[in-house]
């Protein structure tokens, strides 16, 4: 039998390098030496977070939003405890607090825990005051933040005039990992927003006008620099890209996010180094674009390893995935068990997609995350945007 070594994680470079080592063995075969070490890693990145992290509880806004989602609640359907509708729409927008007899009337009708209505939601928790503290030391080194500016400069400069917290609390969907610390997320998409504001946007926004461009963007991926020309296709289109890569204790793979400007940006953190999943997460972004955003939402952001119940979760999941792949040149193939990497290439071709994306939503459909992994085309995206490679060298 052979021994497995790996070493302790101690600090945040060694946390860093197990996680990065994680998405290298991730597929690895049952049995073997991969495999081994994968369960040892995991094992020593939880107790590393237990002893380190501190899981942030939901805001009040947060606890009731969830709520409404899963009694499928309105606004309207709050009057009767909270009052008239301008008081529930400042409430769920963050700019009123909770008063004591509004707190009483969300427990006995709600059934939401009095001690998460009670604590202050416009503040961070000293949780998130000490995890933005670490990445301030970041944010400096992408130059969205000066010396001598903190977190709340970080919001104000972001978001102007919104509530600097209140801005990000609509981004909490069931596709938010329960792990992520709030004040690095709000954060990332802080920073997302103010990079994007380097990127030169030519084209004015328009939903029709990005529904008829989305299976144009789809075809890049089949083209050699469909990558590079991301940007000034959307920029087009009235959309500023971003690449930036996540910070510590945020697990995400993209956002969508809406400037005080009226300017939509999508953000991706490449934190998964493949092709299939660069494809489908920026096309799930593209769709909360074209569906979601504005639409009483301010920002979006997605950790695509979690399932979502979530209705506009489940729709820009639809729309990503039947405009990689239409559903009807899907279902012509027989994509079961005896599917070949013939067929695969065949399908790629007809469809003129990246073969990483039939090979991507295979393995999703069948269960099986053993084949085609050579097809995924791992390591090819983030050495393909030398911004996001300047960024991550100021996190090391």
């Amino acid at each position: 039998m052979t021994m497995v070594t790996v070493a302790a994680i101690r600090s945040e470079p060694d946390y860093e390098r197990a996680l990065e080592r994680i998405e290298e063995i991730f597929d690895a075969a049952p049995g073997s030496e991969e495999a081994d070490e994968l369960d040892i890693l995991a094992t020593l990145i939880e107790k590393y977070e237990a002893a380190n992290y501190s899981v942030e509880p939901p805001t009040p806004v947060e606890a009731i939003q969830f709520r409404m989602e899963q009694q499928n609640l309105t606004a309207r359907d709050l009057m009767p405890i909270l009052g008239s509708r301008t008081r529930v729409s400042e409430i769920l927008n963050g700019s009123r607090s909770l008063t004591l007899d509004m707190i009483r009337a969300l427990n006995t009708h709600l059934g939401i825990p009095a001690e998460t209505l009670i604590q202050e939601a416009d503040e961070p928790s000293e949780c998130t005051q000490r995890i933005t503290a670490q990445v301030e030391r970041i944010l400096k080194g992408w130059n969205v933040l000066k010396a001598g500016e903190g977190f709340k400069d970080l919001m104000q400069n972001a978001f102007g005039a919104r509530p600097a917290f209140a801005a990000l609390r609509k981004s909490r969907t069931d596709r938010t990992n329960a792990k992520n610390d709030q004040g690095a997320t709000q954060a990332w998409c802080a920073a997302a927003v103010l990079l994007s504001r380097e990127v030169e946007v030519e084209g004015s926004f328009n939903r029709e006008a990005l529904a008829n461009a989305m299976p144009k963007i789809a075809d890049l991926s089949a083209v050699h620099d469909g990558m590079e020309q991301l940007q000034g296709t959307l920029s087009a289109l009235g959309i500023a890209f971003v690449t930036l890569p996540h910070l510590p204790r945020t697990y995400l793979d993209g956002a969508s996010v809406l400037r005080e400007d009226g300017v939509p940006v999508v953000a991706l953190s490449l934190r998964h180094d493949k092709a299939d999943t660069f494809w489908f997460t920026l096309m799930h972004e593209l769709a909360h674009v074209l569906k979601h955003l504005g639409q009483g939402q301010t920002a979006i952001v997605d950790d695509l390893e979690l399932s979502s119940s979530n209705a506009i979760e489940r729709e820009a999941d639809r729309i990503a995935q039947n405009t990689l792949i239409p559903d009807s040149l899907w279902r012509r193939q027989d994509t079961g068990e005896f599917f070949s990497k013939k067929d695969l290439e065949r399908l790629a071709a007809d469809a003129k997609r990246d073969p990483a994306i039939i090979a991507g939503r295979w393995r999703m459909e069948n269960k099986d995350y053993r084949r085609f992994s050579s097809y995924l085309g791992h390591r090819t995206v983030q050495k393909r945007f030398p911004d996001w490679q300047a960024r991550k060298q100021k996190i090391a």
